[in-house]
């Protein structure tokens, strides 16, 4: 529930209309609709106004805001992990080794995507290592260039997927480290 259907519940419960809440706590008509309509976020202060003039706890209005953008934040694992697969983006295999190492008993599926974050790095380096050293010849050198474009794309889209806690897939990946 949002606050301001909060607000609004709790209003209708004490039985007073827009007007009398937006009376009792110095704020307008207008600013009372716009909170129980969603269309503005409520200030601290406003909040506290509003719980004194509804004779409830402040702190309950305040857990009914937080508990809106509970689901956006992102918790310390979903950072980590959104690290392990952007260190990717380097083409080195020491920023994803390191941190894969560093967190793997720490943060759950850091095991797993680690594994998955390394496969990837090594196969991509299996290709592009040998396409640079013959890259005086024009189609090795074309096949780094779209192996740059294609891993960087898919590193990225892997990364908004990890933070969005939905499954990924690293594609041409030889499944050289093994769970």
């Amino acid at each position: 529930m949002t606050s301001g259907q909060l607000i609004k519940e709790l209003r209708l419960k004490k039985g007073i209309t827009q007007e009398d809440l937006a009376a009792k706590t110095n704020l307008s008509v207008r600013t009372i609709q716009r909170l129980e309509n969603g269309e503005v976020e409520p200030r601290a202060y406003t909040l506290q106004s509003i719980a004194l003039a509804l004779g409830v706890d402040f702190e309950e209005l305040v857990n009914s805001h937080e508990s809106m953008f509970e689901d956006t934040h992102l918790d310390n694992s979903s950072i980590w992990l959104a690290l392990l697969h952007l260190s990717g983006l380097f083409l080195l295999l020491f920023p994803p080794v390191i941190i894969w190492m560093w967190k793997k008993d720490r943060v759950k599926n850091m095991k797993e995507q680690g594994i998955d974050v390394i496969n990837f790095q090594l196969s991509m380096l299996m290709i592009i290592v040998p396409s640079a050293i013959l890259a005086f010849l024009i189609i090795p050198l074309l096949i780094v260039i779209f192996l740059g474009i294609f891993s960087t794309i898919v590193i990225v889209v892997n990364t908004i997927k990890v933070i969005n806690n939905q499954p990924y897939k690293y594609p041409m990946t030889l499944e050289i480290l093994k769970p």
